[in-house]
């Protein structure tokens, strides 16, 4: 992978292109309220990344980064992104995203709706459960004692082994939770959601979650 591209510059979105770039990539970056409004940011990251249309930035992208909120899912271009690893950050908030059935009944899950969307792309649930801050400051290099893992999810065995190569040069270890139907065991309140795990805890954590009877 060269270029990283996200259709999203939120928390997330803007400290994923600062570890990009700091890594070596170089970040084609959106968002819903066009280039301009990211001149700022792109001017901290310097030479190597630049403002687009999500739509440029699906292009661009060898891996996408898809991350915004989940009420906006259908603006997310889906031709551009046919065939592409797609990084899912996306959380389910009722009280901002309004309620969606079968999230509240457990029927599926974020990623599931996300994949569904882009029915030819590869989705992997990432970096959802990592407060934004924490991805510029927790990372440390690979064999690191007490290094922070970050939980996977997905149906496409080279595209997590992708994700997982990505997330080690970011400085975290992975845990790979299984194919999307599985990535309810890292959403929001699961025991793993947030807290700072090492790979043998979080796998301790993803294992206590409990699915609500549906």
């Amino acid at each position: 992978m060269e270029t990283l591209g996200l259709i999203g510059a939120g928390h997330i979105g803007s400290q994923l292109a600062r570890l990009a770039v700091k890594h070596g990539y170089d970040v084609v970056i959106s968002n819903s309220r066009g280039p301009q409004t990211l001149a700022d940011l792109v001017h901290e990251l310097g030479p190597h990344a630049r403002a687009a249309t999500p739509d440029e930035a699906a292009k661009a992208g060898d891996i996408v980064v898809v991350t915004i909120p989940l009420k906006n899912l259908r603006d997310v271009p889906v031709q551009p992104l046919s065939g592409k690893i797609v990084i899912d950050t996306l959380n389910y908030y009722p009280q901002r995203d309004g309620h969606m059935a079968d999230l509240d009944n457990e029927k599926t899950t974020t990623s599931e709706l996300v994949q569904a969307h882009l029915p030819a792309s590869k989705v992997v649930k990432a970096f959802n459960h990592i407060y934004a801050a924490e991805l510029t400051t927790h990372g440390q290099p690979h064999g690191s004692p007490d290094r922070r893992a970050l939980a996977i999810a997905g149906n496409d065995a080279r595209a997590k082994m992708e994700v997982a190569a990505l997330l080690d040069q970011f400085g975290f270890d992975t845990v790979d939770v299984g194919p999307l139907s599985e990535s309810w065991r890292i959403q929001r309140d699961t025991p793993g959601y947030g807290p700072r795990r090492t790979a043998e805890a979080l796998r301790e954590d993803l294992a206590a979650a409990k699915r609500p009877p549906q």
